[in-house]
């Protein structure tokens, strides 16, 4: 018998200009965490109140040796019923955009919109060997975030990755470095993203916008098909030359696309 997390979130309550009372929860990708969504927390909150999740082995949430995105969307589940909330609107990117699908296909009822960053409902090939070995770095012997930055230089050249897999640092109370990621239960799930939506006959009917970087390989135009076998009213904004965190390397691009999915909610509630 599976065991949900109790999940870690940061609260941001809806600012005076909200008028909208069904809450957002956005969902991190894998090696993320809500540190990575403060600006399109504080962001969102114009519109609603904001919870931020960091998804089970990741962030400040419990480590558990089960990790997949069927046990993750059941920890949402927990969430919502341990804050008490009837309907919520989910954003989800990349780990979390699959979590949020699956939350969506199984408990439509409880998803009022639906807004997915750069991930289509089919399977993904684990391809993060680089980023396990720079998680994996012993950080005994590191004085600064620095030193740990050049030594993991090797295992993934991009610096922007290296940066996104150094917010995962942690200092104890001897100074010591530590990974807060729990990387052996990763490492262990390299099955997480197949076989979730393989013949799965479900569909979730409400709105759902697909925000889409064009210069991405997660998500091929082929997919658009998929997305619509699931979600028969998804709608798709690609952003030129966008990659796969085109929430911060393309942030006013994406804030235009989100606002204006959100305005059409608000328009959509007042009617």
């Amino acid at each position: 018998m599976f065991k949900e997390v109790k999940l870690f979130f940061k609260e941001y309550p809806a600012k005076e200009t909200a008028t909208l009372t069904t809450p957002i929860l956005i969902l991190h990708g894998l090696f993320g965490s809500s540190k990575n969504w403060v600006s399109v927390s504080d962001f969102l909150s114009s519109y609603s109140k904001v919870y931020s999740l960091d998804l089970r082995n990741h962030g400040d949430s419990p480590h558990s040796p089960e990790h997949s995105l069927s046990l993750m969307a059941e920890d949402i589940k927990e969430f919502i019923e341990d804050q008490k909330l009837d309907k919520v609107i989910l954003l989800g990117h990349s780990m979390g955009g699959l979590v949020a699908m699956t939350f969506a296909l199984r408990h439509p009822e409880k998803v009022e919109d639906l807004i997915i960053q750069d991930i289509a409902p089919r399977d993904y090939e684990f391809k993060y060997e680089g980023e396990l070995a720079v998680l994996r770095t012993d950080l005994s012997k590191f004085k600064n975030r620095q030193e740990i930055d050049s030594a993991t230089s090797d295992f993934v050249t991009n610096p922007f990755i290296r940066n996104f897999l150094l917010m995962n640092l942690d200092r104890t109370e001897s100074g010591q470095y530590r990974w807060k990621l729990n990387v052996d239960a990763i490492s262990h799930s390299k099955n997480m993203f197949q076989a979730e939506f393989l013949g799965a006959d479900k569909q979730y009917s409400g709105k759902v916008m697909f925000i889409i970087g064009g210069d991405s390989e997660y998500f091929h135009t082929s997919d658009k098909i998929v997305c619509l076998e699931y979600f028969p009213n998804a709608k798709f904004e690609t952003i030129p030359g966008g990659d796969h965190y085109i929430h911060f390397t393309k942030a006013e691009e994406f804030r235009k696309i989100l606002s204006s999915f959100m305005d059409s909610i608000v328009s959509g509630s007042e009617k």
